[in-house]
């Protein structure tokens, strides 16, 4: 069992493994409003091999360079849950469009056979009704029957509906919706490639919950990498230089395109090249993300 330190033995420690502290009283700050469990998913890529046993730093590593990456990652996710922001929007109004436009705005997207649900996974109709009946807004509230436990919610149209789905539910409408079918609908409407469409709003629901959880993106590899089309993978490659399928950067590459044909936002990875392009060391870790040795066998 690991015990407990204290921030001044926290700093001691870190000494003690050969890292260059220029200046305790500032180590001390940051150890004071960060957690050292958290700190570690950073620090632990300057470690000689700690796989190994061996937590020891590379001498040529000062503590002041940590916090840098560390803060670069935090300024990111802030960039990056804006422009989420702004994505899920954007779908929430297509998705409402589409679905009203070709089936009405009423009844249809709640009836479960609208769904092509596969095996033991939630019906989606249920995760939809999940999050209405959690929602506590008039535009809500109004279509509730007093004296009925479970509302049928027949009245309630789909453009208010859809305010109140979680962006992972709205992600299930628009894979699952009109027999699998809404997908590539809403791409079309938004005017992006209708091939692999639902996969890359999952690679989005992917990395706004990251942001959403302070996740670190730097050296991360996706789980849930979209399919993003090649023309516009190479374009972003021409802004960031090369990056791995399964960086954050293509992940944000595939956000940007859709974003930018659906006039929502100026490109995001020019941006992103601007504010970090500059930090070799967190840019890098984008683009070619590793695990440290010690997730390595």
């Amino acid at each position: 069992m690991k015990p407990s330190l204290t921030v001044a033995e926290q700093v001691e420690l870190f000494a003690k493994r050969g890292l260059v502290i220029t200046d305790q009283e500032e180590c001390s700050r940051f150890l004071r409003s960060t957690s050292y469990y958290r700190f570690s998913g950073y620090f632990r890529y300057f470690q000689r091999a700690p796989h190994l046993g061996d937590n020891t730093f590379d001498p040529t590593v000062t503590f002041e360079a940590i916090p840098a990456i560390y803060d670069a990652d935090e300024k990111l996710r802030a960039t990056l849950t804006r422009s989420l922001a702004h994505a899920e929007l954007l779908l929430r109004t297509h998705v409402a469009r589409v679905i009203a436009d070709k089936h009405g705005g009423y009844g249809n997207y709640l009836d479960r056979d609208f769904y092509s649900d596969l095996g033991d996974a939630e019906p989606t109709v249920e995760s939809c009704l999940r999050d209405i009946e959690r929602s506590r807004e008039r535009h809500i509230l109004r279509y509730r029957t007093p004296g009925i436990e479970i509302p049928l919610y027949a009245d309630l149209p789909v453009w208010s509906a859809v305010e109140a789905w979680s962006f992972g539910t709205l992600s299930k409408v628009i894979e699952r919706g009109d027999q699998g079918s809404l997908g590539r609908a809403v791409a079309s409407s938004i005017g992006v490639a209708q091939a692999g469409f639902a996969y890359r709003v999952k690679a989005l629901v992917y990395l706004r919950n990251r942001c959403a959880h302070h996740s670190r993106l730097w050296n991360h590899s996706v789980i849930d990498a979209g399919p993003t089309p090649n023309n516009v993978r190479s374009k972003g490659k021409r802004v960031a230089g090369q990056f791995s399928p399964r960086s954050v950067l293509d992940v944000v590459a595939s956000l940007g395109d859709i974003l930018i044909r659906g006039n929502a936002t100026p490109p995001i990875l020019d941006d992103l090249v601007i504010q970090h392009g500059a930090h070799e060391e967190f840019w890098n870790g984008l683009r070619q993300p590793v695990a440290p040795q010690d997730h390595q066998e």
